[in-house]
């Protein structure tokens, strides 16, 4: 055993880091890695993905085709996700090849079921939002009515960005409401009149360091993350207390890699989870350009088992997504002095995140 690996390092300059998945959080991790000296190898059902573009190889495969995640594990030295719907089965699969994936297929279970991660917060005593559990269509109403009359159904698996969920008060119409999310199991949450909504992106390494980056406030339109301010203007103990629950999350998950735990902040002062995701995140796409070191590197680093890096922020601001043919401004952002992050992707199409970019002033 070589003395890296004694140590818990997995990957080494010049070694290569698989990714699960072939979007522009896999893409903006493949460049972060190249940084570090790190070749990278996407997995991913996807032609022409925005990662492939910037990685050594790419496996187009589906993640059902087991062949092709056995000749992919054989080819790296640890493997990571891009997104939180990978199959937990193909990680598995990976693992049983010998290849660490971080996070794991129990974590990505979790974050997959949305009864699952609200459950799991509640037993380990972070407070979510009122839930309950909904698995037909006449559950609707009487459930909706328990959690005070207002609420959001979604279904439990593989929504995002506000899909798979939908609004509800007052006089309702169950079946079509069911419809709408397109599901057979679902999730009622009651719905929070909160302050702001704040989310914490934090790393802990297998060894539990851990390092949570300044939270930013967060505003979404239809579901979507539009605007990162950082940093929150919530007092100084709300902040800390954010970052304690990501901690108590992480710990209680022996998580590796960078994860964020979204929160709402009612407006008597408390901490309620929404969800986390087991990954780099949209609210923290700022870090990047505004901390020592971004949650894109930091991810890489706790992934192959090197050092957490500094994630103090030296600068102040925002970042805003690029949906759609927003992107088509890349000029005028530039020329306003914006950091300007593009994703790669051939089409424009409402509502798709197609960048982001970064505006700065000197930290307060």
């Amino acid at each position: 055993m070589t003395a890296s690996k004694a140590m818990g390092v997995l990957a080494k300059p010049g070694d290569t880091i698989g990714i699960l998945g072939g979007g522009q959080l896999g893409r903006m991790l493949a460049m972060a890695a190249g940084e570090l000296g790190l070749d990278v190898h996407i997995f991913t059902p996807e032609i022409d993905s925005p990662a492939s573009r910037v990685a050594r190889k790419t496996w187009v495969a589906p993640f059902d085709d087991r062949d092709a995640l056995r000749e992919f594990a054989a080819s790296i030295s640890v493997a990571t996700i891009e997104f939180e719907n990978v199959p937990v089965d193909a990680v598995d699969l990976i693992e049983d090849e010998g290849v660490p994936v971080r996070p794991n297929g129990l974590t990505l279970a979790r974050a997959q079921d949305r009864l699952a991660e609200k459950s799991f917060f509640r037993d380990i005593g972070i407070e979510p939002a009122p839930f309950a559990r909904v698995d037909k269509p006449d559950e609707i109403e009487p459930t909706l009515a328990g959690l005070g009359g207002s609420g959001v159904l979604k279904s439990r698996f593989s929504g995002y960005d506000g899909k798979g969920q939908v609004r509800l008060q007052g006089k309702i119409a169950p079946y079509p409401a069911w419809a709408e999310i397109g599901t057979t199991k679902a999730v009622m949450e009651a719905w929070i009149e909160h302050d702001r909504e704040i989310s914490v992106i934090a790393a802990r390494s297998a060894e539990g360091e851990f390092v949570a980056y300044d939270p930013p406030e967060n505003d979404h339109s239809g579901g979507i993350l539009r605007r990162s301010v950082f940093p929150s203007s919530a007092s100084p103990a709300i902040i800390e207390e954010a970052k304690r629950l990501a901690k108590k999350l992480a710990d209680e998950l022996d998580y590796v890699g960078v994860l964020a735990l979204e929160l709402f902040l009612t407006k008597d002062g408390r901490l309620l989870a929404n969800e986390f995701a087991p990954r780099v995140h949209n609210s923290g796409h700022w870090t990047q350009d505004a901390c020592f070191t971004g949650q894109f590197e930091q991810h890489i680093r706790a992934v192959c088992g090197w050092p957490l890096g500094n994630a103090a922020r030296h600068s102040d601001g925002e970042m805003i997504n690029l949906l759609g043919e927003d992107a088509n401004a890349w000029e005028r952002h530039l020329a306003d002095g914006a950091k300007l992050h593009l994703y790669g992707k051939r089409r424009a199409v409402s509502g798709r995140k197609m960048g982001h970019v970064t505006r700065l002033k000197p930290r307060s």
